[in-house]
């Protein structure tokens, strides 16, 4: 026995909305002073731009970036579809159509292509990719997991062997200070009166009695003298 397929109610209720949704912004459209073909273009315009938000909203939802953008222009189009639909309702007299509808029906076909260029073209990151929940166990968690027998328990651990002392390095010798040319030759005019008296170089300690300066600054002044 063949069976029947099943109704889905859903699917049904969704074409009958969609069917009096789209006369109901046809009729609006025609009363705002839209003739022929372009009536039947607003209630299209309307439909799709509300389904482009609706996918980018999901879209943003999946990668977790905000959709505030999308909803916004989401929630434009529905209140362009139900405030058609109230319109019907007998609350607005479409024969004599206000002139504030007139223009908004006139700037709707400019304001959708804004919203759906924007829509279209806005970044979407890539969706977070989530761990499998059977992925295999690595080497490391297996080993972790795996239980201690009691064999494996009695083995004494055997001693490690001590780390050897690192040798100790010298410490870095300190920069010497700059030294003044003109102190510089006058070092060297006393450097060589001194080897003139005494037949042998000038020492640092002499050096620095008779300049009156630091031990460093005497180090470095030796160190141009050579």
């Amino acid at each position: 026995m063949t069976r029947l397929p099943r109704v889905d109610a859903v699917l049904i209720q969704a074409v009958i909305a969609g069917a009096l949704s789209f006369a109901h912004l046809h009729d609006i459209a025609r009363a705002a002073g839209q003739d022929g073909w372009k009536a039947w273009a607003y209630p299209i315009s309307v439909d799709l731009l509300l389904v482009a938000a609706w996918r980018r909203i999901r879209a943003l939802q999946e990668t977790g970036d905000s959709a505030r953008l999308p909803w916004w222009w989401f929630v434009v189009a529905l209140a362009a579809s139900l405030g058609a639909n109230i319109a019907t309702a007998g609350l607005l007299d479409l024969e004599a159509v206000p002139a504030w509808l007139r223009i908004l029906v006139a700037g709707w076909p400019a304001l959708a292509f804004f919203g759906g260029t924007l829509l279209a073209h806005s970044p979407v990151g890539e969706p977070q990719a989530e761990a499998p929940a059977d992925a295999a166990p690595t080497p490391a968690a297996e080993d972790a997991a795996a239980p201690v027998t009691a064999q494996e328990r009695d083995v004494p651990e055997l001693p490690q062997p001590a780390p050897r002392p690192s040798e100790p390095t010298a410490p870095p010798s300190p920069p010497l200070p700059s030294v003044p040319p003109a102190l510089v030759d006058h070092a060297r005019k006393l450097a060589d009166a001194h080897q003139a008296r005494t037949g042998s170089p000038i020492g640092t300690d002499a050096l620095r009695a008779q300049l009156a300066v630091p031990a460093p600054m005497a180090n470095a002044i030796a160190a141009h003298l050579t």
